[in-house]
């Protein structure tokens, strides 16, 4: 952990500015254009009582841009962890990171963590703090700031929290089961460089309908389907979505109640989920995979 430190806040010093205009820049641009622009909603919107719409535009609101902030920031951090290992060999810090009492296993370790947990958690995080002034500006817009200041604000940020905690622990869950194909494609990055992303889709697209249409055998495809639809209930309805189920009579409010016990079962099911063979096995590939990463880092560094 002392060695692993200092390498995860390289990674703060090297791509801080880049995760700050990420979060100011589109919060800047939604506030002008939802302040200046016009805000349309459906008849079935506009029928509804003022109290219950301002409150469903708040939530929207809130859960929308936290879900805007997660994509940009996780999407950019996962190819900057995808581009990792390459980059100390590129510009020849390793012969500098060496010289450190580091290894090479947590010289791609830290960066996956940073890129891949944290900063994802951090996002949701941000995003669900950007969405105050959001949902200030849409509610504001649409029904008028004084129905925004006489929201349940503690039903709100109890619901709200509860959801960006659900998403947080999430995240290590989904990177489980996606682990196999980050460390793919940052091998195939490693010994590839730019075409390495490229041929590792065009690879396992070829041999996926390779097998499915020559052997009848469509395991590889249904593999990479089940990681990815674990991987997204992992973040999300786990439990199917039932236990969110309400009547048609029942009062926003209490809808908004029931959102922290349905993130508990909701993270409960995700945790069961974990369960399976599926899982064992692409973990064992992934160890193979980071295996073959640390013997990669290792020529390169002689070489240096």
């Amino acid at each position: 952990m002392n060695n692993l430190l200092p390498l995860m806040q390289r990674e703060w010093l090297q791509h801080r500015f880049a995760w700050a205009m990420l979060v100011l820049v589109p919060l800047a641009l939604s506030l002008s254009v939802l302040t200046v622009g016009t805000i349309q909603l459906d008849d079935d919107m506009m029928a509804m009582q003022p109290r219950e719409l301002s409150l469903m535009l708040a939530m929207l609101s809130m859960v929308i841009t936290a879900a805007v902030m997660f994509l940009l920031l996780g999407i950019t951090s996962l190819f900057i962890a995808l581009g990792s290992p390459r980059r100390d060999d590129g510009d020849r810090s390793i012969e500098f990171w060496l010289s450190l009492p580091s290894g090479h296993a947590e010289s791609l370790v830290a960066p996956m963590l940073v890129h891949l947990l944290l900063v994802p958690a951090a996002a949701l995080l941000v995003g669900f703090v950007a969405a105050v002034p959001v949902s200030m500006v849409v509610v504001g817009r649409v029904v008028g700031f004084g129905e925004w200041l006489t929201l349940p604000w503690g039903q709100i940020i109890t619901s709200v929290t509860a959801l960006m905690l659900r998403g947080v622990a999430g995240v290590p869950l989904a990177l489980l089961w996606l682990l196999p194909l980050v460390l793919a494609a940052m091998l195939s990055n490693a010994l590839f460089r730019r075409w390495g992303l490229p041929l590792l889709v065009v690879a396992l697209g070829l041999l996926a309908q390779g097998l499915e249409r020559v052997f009848g055998q469509p395991l590889l495809t249904e593999a990479l389907s089940a990681l990815l639809a674990h991987a997204a209930t992992s973040m999300a309805g786990a439990s199917g979505g039932a236990s969110m189920q309400v009547d048609g009579n029942a009062v926003l409010i209490e809808s908004v109640s029931r959102l922290p016990g349905w993130a508990l079962r909701d993270f409960g099911a995700a945790l069961r989920d974990l369960a399976q063979p599926l899982l064992a096995g692409s973990l064992a590939l992934a160890g193979a995979l980071f295996a073959a990463l640390l013997v990669w880092r290792r020529r390169g560094a002689s070489v240096a």
